[in-house]
């Protein structure tokens, strides 16, 4: 009898466990920047794997036949949209997955980049909205969104992580604002190796050149660069930064030609490794907020 016992129960946990076990929602992420904002939205509920990981360029990445498999095997792949992963739509189709596909960048009113620095680039659109809190803030909403559509059973839980974390990005907003107010607005100017910081620029009032375009794809022209040279000594722009996406040499040259002084590194389309000051995107903003103020006040 009690053998019999043991059986059904056997029986009845199999029976029950595949509808009562939680099973996590296989999502997908381009880039690290954005795979912390899904994080921070999907939670426990969702298994997030993220293609090009810190410290990685997602203008040049190649995607690998491991990226194919989890594109495949996914409910939702999240990219950025606004052309920055131009590899992406040949990698969905290559895939041949049936995943709802989102760009986090929809309803953020796009930048168009700026002509001059490299190539022509007067019909591209800008790529770095997230470089904008406010637009990080339509970045989750839109995650927020896709998940409760994909998994409606989670939207109390989703619609808790989202409300959260927009909060701790309005906290950060406030931050970023006082401290560029505190910059005086002859010295916000900054030199950057590639032109990804126009939307922090709209919002937060600090001036940046670069002698390459949106995407480091783009080379820097001799006349570009020239040009830049005499901007900063006429100007008297105080800092130039090297980012940690791009080759530091041709910022480098700059601050020898000049005496400009490189203000340190900054994180621009990609996170740091968990070690680093850069390991999330609340943790990426205030760094390159810790670094423009260190070198434009001093």
């Amino acid at each position: 009898m009690l053998t019999r016992r043991l059986l059904l129960a056997a029986a009845l946990a199999c029976a029950v466990t595949p509808v009562t076990a939680q099973e996590k929602l296989p999502v997908v992420a381009t880039f690290s920047i954005l795979g912390d904002f899904v994080k921070n939205v999907g939670g426990k509920r969702i298994a997030l794997t993220t293609l090009v990981g810190p410290d990685g360029d997602a203008h040049v990445y190649s995607a690998t036949p491991a990226d194919a498999k989890n594109v495949a095997e996914a409910k939702i792949v999240f990219t950025n949209g606004l052309g920055f992963e131009g590899w992406m739509e040949r990698l969905v189709k290559a895939s041949g997955t049936k995943a709802m596909v989102v760009a986090a960048t929809k309803g953020v009113r796009a930048r168009r980049a700026a002509g001059g620095q490299g190539k022509d680039h007067d019909d591209e659109l800008d790529p770095h909205a997230w470089q904008s809190v406010a637009n990080a803030k339509i970045y989750v909403a839109n995650i927020r969104d896709a998940l409760i559509k994909a998994d409606a059973a989670g939207k109390a839980e989703y619609e808790g992580n989202a409300v959260a974390y927009l909060a701790e990005l309005d906290g950060l907003d406030r931050e970023i604002r006082t401290a560029a107010a505190g910059i005086a607005p002859a010295r916000r100017k900054v030199i950057t190796s590639h032109d990804a910081l126009a939307y922090f620029q709209a919002d937060y009032g600090i001036q940046f050149i670069s002698p390459q375009g949106v995407s480091t794809e783009s080379e820097a022209s001799a006349r570009d660069v020239a040009r830049i040279i005499r901007q900063i000594r006429a100007q008297k722009i105080p800092a130039v930064f090297l980012e940690n996406v791009s080759d530091p040499r041709l910022v480098k040259r700059i601050a020898d030609e000049t005496g400009a002084k490189i203000g340190g590194t900054l994180f621009s389309d990609a996170l740091s490794d968990a070690k680093g000051p850069a390991a999330t995107y609340i943790d990426m903003m205030r760094h390159n907020l810790r670094q423009f103020a260190a070198a434009l006040m001093s």
